[in-house]
Parts: C-alpha cells; structure tokens; sequence
C-alpha cells in the first residue's frame, strides 16, 4: 500500500498531478479541493489511496488526511464509487461533506453532480453515525470547521505534526485569542503549544 507521496510535483491539471519521487513518476487523480491547495506549488506531500478494479488500477491523491479518510468513508457507501466520491470532494471540503451528512441535510448532497435524491439518503444513511462519532466533538461543532483553521492545520501536517495533534493546539489558540485572524500567528502559536 501507497501511504503517501513526498516529491515534486511535475504535471497539475484540476484532475490529475503527476508526481515524481526519486526519479519515478506517479500519477495520482486528484480533487479539485486537492488541486486548489498544490496549484502554486512545486513540491509538497500527496496523501494516496490506492484503488484496485476489475479493469484499473487507479492512484489517488489528497492534499490532507482528511480528505483522505472522507474518500474512503464514501466508497464504503453502497452504490458510491471513487469517480463519484472525487466528484464530491470537488464540490464541498471534507468537514462540509460531513457536516451534511450529520446534519442530513440531503438538499445540499444532492446539489453534487452524479448525486441523486436515493444517493444522497443512502450515504446519509450508511455514514451518519460513523461521521458522528469521529468528525464532532462534544459540543456538535467540527473541530476544524473555517477555511483559516484548516489552512493552519493543513500547514502543521506539511511541518510534519500529527493531525490530532494540530487540532488540539489550534482549537487551544482560538480559545485563547479567538480574534486572532493571521494564518502565519496562529501557526506560531499552536506550534509553541506543542
């Protein structure tokens, strides 16, 4: 199994990014979540999935662990395969996705190209509890749940800080200074916290 891949990034299409590591180049098909975040990037770390068919062999590529784990929670949905769960992915960011799915808010799923109203209330379904118990925390809020924590999250993963790690520190910044509104202070801060 492919974890992940950390070398440069060769070829970026809002699709695929071709990623070469110690001379040999990976494809990996990506999300346009994904695409957003490496874009101006020459270098970094992809997060993969590995996904064996019949009549492909197909490697996926993710910015963060996040979109990683919600990749794989909507393939294990009856009916969803990994075309359809990039598709989702394009769409929404991982905590809205999952936000949705808790909230079973089948309206919004079903503003997802490829995803109908019988879909959207089959993965509502299947994944409800499951997202439940691992993307909320006791007061039913995302821990990460705005674009600001979640770029300074995505940061300290790239620096190399476990994910569950970087939540806690970065909620404990925002407790303490919740008007604090710079990436680069809060990055900082929660590395300091660690």
């Amino acid at each position: 199994m492919i974890a992940f891949l950390n070398g440069n990034f060769v070829r970026k299409t809002p699709a695929l990014v071709y990623v070469e590591v110690n001379g040999i180049g990976y494809e990996a098909h990506i999300s346009l979540n994904t695409y957003t975040h490496i874009a101006n990037l020459e270098k970094g770390i992809l997060y993969t999935y590995f996904h064996v068919r019949e009549d492909a062999q197909i490697l996926y590529g993710f910015f963060d662990e996040a979109e990683k784990e919600m990749f794989i929670h909507l393939l294990s949905v009856s009916g969803v395969g990994a075309a359809t769960a990039r598709m989702m992915l394009s769409a929404m960011k991982p905590v809205e996705i999952a936000r949705n799915i808790v909230q079973g808010n089948t309206k919004v799923l079903e503003t997802i190209k490829g995803i109908g109203k019988k879909s959207a209330e089959r993965i509502i379904l299947e994944l409800k509890d499951k997202l439940s118990k691992t993307a909320l925390d006791s007061n039913n809020a995302p821990l990460i749940n705005n674009t600001l924590e979640q770029d300074a999250l995505n940061a300290l993963i790239t620096l190399g800080i476990n994910r569950a790690a970087g939540e806690q520190a970065i909620l404990k910044v925002r407790k303490a200074e919740p008007d604090l509104l710079q990436i680069e202070e809060i990055i900082k801060k929660a590395l300091k916290t660690l």
